[in-house]
């Protein structure tokens, strides 16, 4: 086979293992954030980047993060939680698996950051669908 040959089989070689391996692996759909990011760009809505950068703060936030990791009990969802901390205001944000998980959360939160410290804006995730 020549060389010319090969550069115009190759990108459609590449093309055909690229889709093959996509179904191999199960196609997935992408995720749809688009309820969630519209309420991100609110006025007035709490995101990530406005975590405050005072050392009480960033304590509180720390404290937080540690206790949830350390629950071996939660989900990697609840693990991964959104912990924003403003002037000793904490909003919790994302998704967890169920009611009890979003309620184990909020009680760590509030158990750092005192009763009426704590907005909770979690999420329950869709069940997991089983792969067949």
């Amino acid at each position: 086979m020549n060389a010319l040959r090969l550069q115009r089989l190759f990108p459609a070689l590449l093309v055909t293992v690229g889709m093959g391996s996509s179904a191999m692996l199960g196609a997935q759909t992408p995720a749809d954030n688009t309820k969630v990011n519209t309420r991100d760009r609110a006025p007035g809505a709490v995101t990530a980047d406005q975590q405050k950068i005072s050392a009480a703060d960033q304590k509180l936030t720390q404290t937080i993060r540690k206790s949830l990791v350390q629950d071996k009990s939660l989900s990697s969802y609840a693990h991964n939680v959104k912990v924003i901390t403003q002037s000793g205001q904490v909003t919790l944000k994302g998704p967890v698996r169920s009611d009890e998980e979003k309620r184990t959360v909020e009680a760590k939160a509030v158990a750092a950051a005192g009763e009426g410290h704590v907005t909770n804006q979690l999420s329950i995730a869709p069940p997991k669908t089983s792969k067949q």
